[in-house]
């Protein structure tokens, strides 16, 4: 069997449905940001381990979370607006049994939608590590944060399904504007990846190894919010997935906009 974590914060409305989506394992782990609506009674009320901690940055938040004591050997990192698949649950419990001993993880495509549509050319990371043993398992990088894993990743061939528009357009730009802060303030301290290499950007074996020289690389680029606008729409192909790629590729490139400004804020002595 599979243990699951969800990392949770005030998600009464999106936390029933993923509860309900992995109520096959019999050790659910909700993980809460002390919550001050009904997160933990709907947590408690389906008969999930409850723990609360005070948040600081994501990458140490979810290593606490990976310690916790977990009644099997493989955990499943599922958010509160994402659903596995049935298809997904069973490849998963049918995997764990038939993984070589030395398999630490497994990947798998994540598919964001946006009015109903499958952002199928507009999303940027579809690539995710989710199927862990923990004690093998690390995150780093305090926003946007990374999960290394010390051994073998396999793949699963079946998809996670992600709602980061359930809470509505307004939710989603005021995470986003505090993740932009954060990213700011990285950025200005230099904490990101010093040396990036654009071999390694381009040609590097892992998935998320390439995506760390990409986001280095990318932060040193001028103009990044029109460059990722006209990268999401017309080299991704975001105009392919109709209203919903063109919307996710502007308020991502006004993302990237909130985040250069905040770091000239920084950079000039501002808030």
């Amino acid at each position: 069997m599979i243990s699951v974590l969800i990392l949770t914060k005030n998600e009464e409305r999106d936390l029933p449905g993923a509860l309900a989506s992995v109520a096959w394992s019999d050790d659910v782990h909700v993980f809460d940001s002390c919550s001050t609506d009904a997160t933990l009674e709907i947590a408690r009320a389906t008969g999930a381990h409850v723990h609360s901690r005070v948040f600081d940055d994501y990458a140490t938040h979810r290593n606490a979370a990976l310690g916790l004591a977990f009644k099997y050997p493989w955990v499943f990192l599922l958010d509160a607006d994402e659903r596995p698949t049935p298809e997904l649950c069973a490849e998963m419990q049918r995997v764990v049994s038939e993984a070589p001993a030395n398999t630490a993880a497994f990947r798998l495509r994540r598919r964001d939608y946006l009015f109903g549509t499958w952002l199928k050319h507009a999303q940027l990371t579809p690539f995710y590590i989710r199927l862990v043993r923990p004690e093998r398992a690390r995150y780093t990088r305090a926003i946007n944060e990374v999960l290394e894993v010390d051994g073998p990743i396999a793949e699963l061939a079946h998809p996670l399904d992600h709602f980061p528009f359930s809470k509505g357009i307004a939710c989603w730009l005021t995470k986003h504007n505090a993740y932009s802060t954060m990213e700011a303030e990285l950025i200005f301290r230099q904490q990101g990846l010093q040396h990036p290499s654009l071999r390694s950007a381009l040609r590097d074996p892992d998935f998320h190894t390439r995506r760390l020289h990409q986001k280095a690389i990318f932060y040193r680029m001028p103009g990044r919010p029109l460059i990722k606008w006209l990268y999401m729409m017309f080299v991704r192909g975001a105009v392919l997935d109709g209203a919903a790629g063109v919307t996710y590729a502007t308020l991502q490139a006004f993302y990237e906009v909130m985040i250069v400004l905040k770091t000239k804020e920084l950079r000039r002595g501002g808030a």
